[in-house]
């Protein structure tokens, strides 16, 4: 798609649309001059290259990555109606748009019922399903692994609830012995599991939860922010190595979050948030004086904490679903690439000298440290942060890696010969979420194995050591 085609197009769609309403005059206090938006705009512009090649292949940082140009050119057409989809009349178009693209997104998880609507993030939309997990259940706690993205912890404050913060296995994902014990207390409403944890992409194991909780007439809320459109390839003939169970058992909880604007192709703004009980919506029923009065079965605002929404981010994901749908050959092969990708390099950097794996990847996020000399915790810590600094500062084929801050128990868990010399140690964090990483690992992995052995060098000394 070229999008200095298809952009003013959009501009085209919505002045033809415009004509029908007969001409106006603009008022003056709009106007400025072409001058001086010429001026703002280059420095605008200049400001923007102070910024991370997201696009690239060789950024394998965060979970970021640029919108597909479908999406981009639906926002953009969207965005010059400025529909909300608080109310159907703040955006009849989108709102529709919206609520199919929900409802495809239940189909995802084979959910079999739902009431959901899209949110500005994650976070929203887990706020949204622990603010009802509170009301179904009020008076008990939430409990959540110690792995799980932080924002439950926050949320648990925000609305006033316990959180109840359980430790993990030695694969991350929340341990069931633990689960076991708090539930038995009667103390516990709510159990958040999580399909692709934002630091390791760890998946809980929600097969074995649910008949857990359900033992103590507990909800499960599912956050499937980052890892949950891999319920298509679970779902499908070739799962690429996943465990199934894990996604099959979604459509069997209380809840469920996730982020198109992840793997979904979207730009930021675009979460959502889908519960199996469409009675859920009793929870966040509300009315308005001034919004509601056009006919329709249910507005999407009445069903949400959060109250205007851009209607462009329907528009944006509705276009890109039409083109790649949540199918195994959709959207699907993007995640099939990633998955791939993730898995090979980590059988690069478990037969290389110079890397070694902190544990294999369950999804597309890999974790690794350059091999130093003597095993100790301080020693990891100091070459991986010198290999993240060395390799984003490089002027010649510089490579964008994360970190992720590992406690002593975690590391030595895994690693057991490494000396426990210090409470924590940083490794890298890989984010393979571009299916372009697939093709670019015979270039990437020789540039962090020779970062890495700078790192692990003695200062001012480089080379190989073994």
């Amino acid at each position: 798609m070229d999008l200095r085609y298809w952009l003013p197009r959009a501009v085209d769609v919505v002045e033809r649309w415009g004509e029908q309403f007969g001409p106006y005059q603009p008022h003056s206090s709009h106007l400025v001059s072409e001058e001086a938006f010429e001026s703002a705009y280059d420095e605008f512009a200049k400001r923007m290259e102070n910024n991370y090649p997201f696009f690239h292949p060789r950024y394998i940082g965060q979970m970021v990555k640029p919108p597909h140009p479908a999406a981009v050119v639906g926002y953009v057409t969207a965005m010059l109606y400025n529909p909300n989809n608080h109310a159907e009349e703040g955006g009849p178009a989108t709102t529709e748009m919206e609520r199919e693209c929900v409802a495809a997104l239940a189909g995802m998880f084979g959910m079999r019922d739902h009431l959901g609507h899209l949110t500005t993030s994650g976070t929203m939309g887990n706020l949204e399903a622990l603010y009802v997990a509170r009301e179904a259940h009020p008076g008990k706690g939430i409990a959540f692994s110690s792995e799980c993205h932080y924002t439950h912890e926050r949320m648990c404050q925000v609305l006033g609830v316990r959180g109840h913060k359980l430790p993990v296995d030695a694969l991350g994902r929340l341990d069931l012995d633990a689960l076991d014990h708090v539930l038995a207390t009667g103390s516990v409403g709510t159990v958040v599991v999580t399909t692709g944890t934002t630091g390791l992409g760890a998946v809980d194991p929600v097969h074995e939860v649910v008949p857990l909780a359900r033992k103590y007439g507990v909800r499960v809320h599912v956050d499937a922010a980052y890892g949950g459109f891999y319920s298509i390839l679970a779902r499908s003939d070739d799962p690429q190595g996943l465990d199934r169970r894990p996604w099959l058992a979604i459509p069997d909880c209380d809840s469920v979050v996730v982020d198109p604007h992840k793997h979904g192709l979207q730009p930021y703004g675009c979460g959502a948030v889908l519960f199996s009980d469409p009675h859920a919506g009793r929870h966040l029923m509300h009315d308005s004086p001034y919004t509601y009065f056009t006919d329709s079965d249910l507005h999407l605002g009445e069903i949400s904490l959060e109250c205007s929404r851009a209607g462009a981010a329907a528009a944006a994901l509705w276009l890109t679903l039409k083109l790649l749908p949540l199918t195994p050959d959709g959207l699907g092969a993007i995640l099939a690439a990633n998955r791939r990708a993730a898995t090979r390099w980590a059988d690069l950097i478990d037969t290389s000298p110079s890397l070694r794996l902190y544990q294999r990847p369950e999804l597309d996020i890999v974790t690794y440290f350059p091999t130093v000399p003597v095993q100790t915790l301080s020693a990891i810590d100091t070459a991986t942060d010198r290999l993240l600094r060395d390799s984003m500062a490089a002027a010649q084929d510089p490579v964008y890696l994360s970190m992720l801050r590992t406690d002593a128990d975690a590391f030595v868990r895994r690693h057991p010969q490494t000396a426990r010399d210090a409470g924590s140690a940083r490794v890298l964090r890989s984010v393979l979420i571009k299916p372009e990483a697939e093709g670019y690992l015979d270039q990437l992995h020789p540039r962090v194995e020779e970062l890495a052995v700078e790192a692990a060098a003695p200062v001012g000394q480089t080379g190989f050591w073994w």
